[in-house]
Parts: C-alpha cells; structure tokens; sequence
C-alpha cells in the first residue's frame, strides 16, 4: 500500500482527493501549508506528494525545494490554479514529478499518483542495487599485499586498459573486477558477468555476442548478447581460461575491431566495452598446451592482477571474520555478534583450500546455527576448521615437548567447549584436581573464562 500526502489550503480540494485516493486503496493524510507538510516528513514517510504551489506562509516550490534535498524523497505533483510556464519550468527543475492544473480532472490525477508511486518504487531499487554493487566492491584485508592491490586498483580503474585477474578459486577475483568498474569513469554504466565455464559450448557464442531469430532450434526471437548489454561499461569474463578455441577466436577478433555479427545474423553492431577476465589456470601453461590463444592472452593481460590466496595473507582473516559475522547478522536480522581471540586462533590455523568464499561460508554457517549465540567460540567452529587446526597445531612443533603441549591445549579446550566453559566440570571429566587444571591451562596459554 503507497503513503500518499495531500498538501492543499483549501478544505474541499483535500477532502475530495483524500476520498478518491482512499477509495483506489492508498493510504492518505492531508495538511493544509508547506509547514506543516515538513513537520509531516520528519515524522512519516511518503510515496508520493500532491503540492499546492500556492499556501499561506512557505509556497509550495520553497517546500518542494526542502523536500527534495532528503536522500530517498518522495515523488512531488505540483497543484496550481493558475501556473505559468515559468512556474512548471522552474518545479521540474526543481525535481516535481509533474504537474496538474486545477479544477483537477480526477482520472489523470489517479494515473499520475500511480505512475509517480512506480517510479519512486523504482528509484528505490536502483538505490539499493548500487549499494549492493558497492558492497561488491569493497576489498577488505590491511595485510601487504592487499593495500598493494588496492592501490594498484586505484592507479589503473580510471583507465580503459584491459585486465587480467589471476588467483585461484575464492580468493575475490570477480571483487578485484567491481571494484575496478567502481572505480572507473563507467561507474554508471553497467557492468556485465559471463562465466565461461558454466555455459555450454553450443551456447556460449549466443551469450556473448547475441543471435537472430530462427538462427538456431530455441532461437525464437532475437536477442541480445552480453557484449551488447554492457556496451558502455564492463564486461568480466570469469574463468577466461575454459573458453574454447573457437570463441576465443571470436572474441579476439571483437576485442580489435570493437564490433561483431550476432549468431545468425549479417549485421555488424560497434560496442564500446572495457574487459576484465580473470582466470585461475596458468594461461601461459595453457598456451604451450595449445588450449588459449597467444594472441588472446597478449590482449587480455595488458594489467595484470595477482589476487593472493587466504593462506598468504592470514594476518586478514580476523577482518574478514568480523566482517562477515557483521554482514549476516545483518542479513539474518540477528544481534551483532562477538567472536572469542581463541575462536580467531581457530581459524588463523586453518589452511583455508576454499580461500575467502570458504571462510564467508563458515561464518554463514556459524550465524545460521547458533541463532542465541552472542560470544562465538572454538566451539562454534566447523568440525573441520576445527580438525585441520589441530592436525597443523602438531604438524608445527619442532620438538616432543611442542608435540606433547599442543595435544594437551588442544584436548583441554575440546573438553572445555563439550563443558560448555565449565572449569569444575571439565578437571573433574579429566580426573584433576581444579587448581590443577587452572595452573595447566594458564602454562597452555588457554584463557580462564568464568
């Protein structure tokens, strides 16, 4: 149901409208000066507002102008008995949706609030789908490495040089590629994905350069390929390395000349596209192999990117945990969590084979199934995260003393976190005394929790 405001002096006009209004089923209030309609706004919000321009006290351009520097306003349609087309000129500047003459005809009232209600609707949307971009684009880690990438994004995003993206599977690869169009003079175009490795050969021509109807069996309209949607903006080939020969070729020769023939088609359509792939082979073993074009590849790496995986650069990992504890908490519409340094050290001794995605899974995980959980411990950890830990805790120690001291850490923990933290519980399962226990776990380097 829409909000609706009616902002009118005159008693009748507002009655009339708030009844029409009511009765197509939005939900209406009515006040009677500019004043009056702000005092509104900061208390309610509002789809849409039908504005009188002329009210006793602030006019309604003076309260349009107010109302519009609110991020997230509502659509205005402007009200008057005797406008001007200076007066219309200067309202659409000042960003009404439209405007409506009185006596007002009550059916292009009713398709103006309908169609100003969808258009703030869709703003909304656009809103927030560049927030979610923008959050894609976000690089989170202080370590080296990282603040290397990031600057090294912020030299060459500006740019239209093409980029390559090397890094194995989950370290951010398609990251590194938002944050570079986010960065770029495109920005507001758009920005264009295409995993070569999840489309079928026979289809992926289609995919990225569009087809005619009829061209083939299924093709029964025309369509647009991906080459032509991100004409303007940015097209990320992700996987570039499992692209077959024949598309390669084809993509080589779009990538020199800026154009292409659709499949099926005999028309040429010119583009203007930046590409960013990204690969996790190693392109230059794939060429001796005769599998990537060495053309293609010259093409393709003018900017290289190396996005490193998680094991060199754990020093991240508690902001990326941090991170993604806060993200789904969020999404989840849960309390903020906390995560314990011992759940930390958990995860810092992991070997992370899944790299970031792997570590934005667990803490996925962890939120979803521990739902009363506000402290999240070693106990929380998955039982592999937890396993590998401990296998690398052992493999790390150089001497039969080390070996011995971190099997013992990490069983007292176990039997700590199946006690639930309780010390008393847990010396009497291990058959110590309590003081016993204490001194064990301080030599251990284990924190005493009460």
């Amino acid at each position: 149901m829409h909000n609706i405001l009616i902002v009118d002096d005159e008693a009748g006009i507002r009655q009339s409208l708030k009844g029409v209004l009511e009765d197509e089923g939005y939900k209406v209030a009515a006040v009677d000066s500019g004043e009056s309609c702000l005092d509104t706004l900061r208390r309610r919000s509002f789809d849409v507002i039908l504005l009188d321009i002329w009210l006793p006290g602030m006019d309604g351009l003076d309260a349009l102008e107010k109302i519009r520097e609110s991020e997230g306003a509502p659509e205005v349609i402007m009200i008057s008995g005797h406008g001007t087309i200076e007066t219309a000129v200067r309202a659409t500047k000042l960003g009404a949706f439209d405007f409506l003459e009185k006596p007002l005809s009550l059916e292009k009232t009713l398709i103006l609030v309908k169609n100003a209600a969808e258009s703030r609707r869709l703003r909304g949307e656009n809103r927030d789908l560049k927030k979610q971009l923008l959050a894609k684009s976000v690089i989170v880690g202080e370590s080296i490495p990282m603040k290397a990438l990031r600057q090294q994004i912020g030299l060459m995003a500006p740019t239209n040089g093409r980029v390559l993206v090397y890094g194995e599977s989950g370290t951010g690869k398609e990251l590194v590629a938002h944050a570079i169009h986010a960065q770029s003079p495109r920005k507001e175009a758009m920005f264009v994905e295409v995993n070569c490795a999840a489309i079928p050969e026979d289809l992926i021509g289609s995919e990225l350069f569009g087809h005619r109807k009829g061209s083939f069996s299924g093709a029964t309209s025309d369509k647009d390929g991906k080459f032509q949607k991100a004409n303007g903006g940015t097209l990320f080939l992700d996987e570039v390395g499992d692209m077959s020969l024949k598309t390669q070729s084809k993509v080589l020769r779009t990538l020199d000349e800026q154009r292409f023939t659709p499949v099926g088609g005999d028309d040429t359509i010119t583009v203007d596209v930046r590409v960013i792939a990204a690969t996790n082979k190693d392109l230059e073993e794939e060429i001796s192999k005769g599998n990537f074009r060495e053309d293609l590849f010259y093409r393709l790496n003018v900017i290289p990117f190396y996005v490193p995986p998680l094991r060199e650069r754990k020093e991240d990992i508690p902001l990326l945990a941090r991170y993604f504890l806060k993200e789904f908490s969020a999404t989840y519409g849960r309390r903020p969590r906390e995560i314990t340094d011992d759940a930390i050290d958990g995860l810092m001794r992991y070997s992370w084979p899944g790299n970031v995605r792997e570590l934005r899974n667990v803490m996925e995980r962890i939120v979803i199934m521990n739902p009363t959980a506000f402290k999240l411990d070693r106990k929380h950890l998955p039982p592999l995260v937890y396993r590998d830990g401990s296998r690398r805790l052992l493999g790390d120690a150089s001497t039969l003393h080390q070996a011995r001291a971190a099997y013992e850490r990490d069983y007292i923990l176990k039997k700590l976190d199946e006690n639930h933290g309780n010390v008393s519980r847990t010396a009497e399962v291990l058959g110590l005394e309590r003081s016993h226990l204490y001194r064990k776990m301080k030599s251990l380097g284990i924190a005493v929790k009460e």
